[in-house]
């Protein structure tokens, strides 16, 4: 494909073309190459639809910390062409095959990339299972690089170790999140899960915010469909009892889902306790009691 330029060659005042595929200025008349090679001037934030030239972006995805390598490696591309367009021959197509598959192989030599590989990839799966927003998992992946800088890794499970880092940055991010949620969706013991993130806590000096109540309402009220006016009731009362402090010291999940029991009561909505206690992952009991404690202590 070549493209036709506004310039004039200085030999034979002839057009100037451009050849997009090799990156030359040449004469249209005479042939005489100004420029081998142009640079790109193109945008380098398009990205463009795979077509016979293959894909002709070439600006590829951010750099994240959710890839081993953080998304900077490069690979052989797979069009056997050379840098001017033209096809490789026979012999050193197989030779360029064998190239690439030593490239990819080289990649996760070092025990520390095979570490963040399974360890990444167990996060995909626990972002896709939980919900996660990406800016959690992104500080999810910063805690456990640095859990592995420090040799925490050692001698511990990585799936465990990768659960309790998602769970720090939950924590962190003020995401709604409890420890059952992480226990049921990576399928370990949620003693394992605590005792690694004690142990990140002390480790990397994290300072984990208190829980907010409040934000876990909307969580609990989405899944089984309470209104509007009801959520506002509940987190009315939780705002009192924050400013009485009864809340301190308790649960945050189980203390949201008694509110909105409470508020349930008060605005006449059919919503049995079990029905909350199973969209917030706690026991009937917890909320019974956290129930008491508000409607008693606020005189409701």
């Amino acid at each position: 494909m070549v493209s036709v330029s506004k310039d004039l060659c200085n030999r034979c005042r002839g057009v100037m073309v451009t050849d997009n595929e090799s990156g030359e200025m040449f004469c249209s008349a005479c042939g005489y190459v100004v420029s081998e090679k142009l640079q790109e001037s193109g945008p380098e934030w398009r990205s463009f639809a795979q077509d016979e030239h293959g894909d002709r972006a070439r600006a590829g995805a951010p750099t994240s910390l959710t890839m081993h390598d953080m998304g900077l490696a490069t690979i052989i591309n797979p069009l056997n062409k050379d840098a001017s367009g033209r096809p490789l021959a026979a012999t050193m197509k197989s030779t360029i095959e064998r190239l690439r598959t030593w490239d990819s192989r080289s990649q996760v030599h070092e025990p520390v990339d095979r570490n963040f590989r399974q360890a990444f990839s167990e996060l995909n799966r626990l972002k896709d299972k939980m919900a996660i927003s990406d800016p959690v998992i992104e500080k999810a992946a910063y805690i456990y690089r640095k859990a592995l800088d420090k040799g925490l890794v050692r001698g511990r499970s990585i799936s465990a170790l990768m659960a309790s880092a998602l769970y720090a940055a939950c924590r962190e991010t003020a995401t709604p999140r409890n420890l059952k949620d992480v226990e049921q969706a990576a399928n370990i013991k949620r003693k394992d899960i605590a005792r690694c993130y004690r142990l990140l806590v002390k480790e990397l000096d994290l300072r984990m915010p208190v829980t907010d109540s409040i934000q876990c309402i909307a969580r609990i009220a989405s899944r089984i469909g309470i209104e509007e006016k009801t959520k506002r009731y509940a987190i009315k009362v939780l705002k009192k009892a924050q400013e009485n402090e009864v809340s301190a010291g308790k649960d945050p999940m189980g203390l949201a889902a008694a509110a909105l029991y409470l508020s349930c009561v008060k605005n006449g909505e059919d919503k049995t306790q079990r029905d909350i206690a199973e969209s917030a992952n706690v026991t009937e009991v917890t909320i019974r009691n956290r129930y008491k404690g508000l409607k008693d202590s606020l005189d409701l």
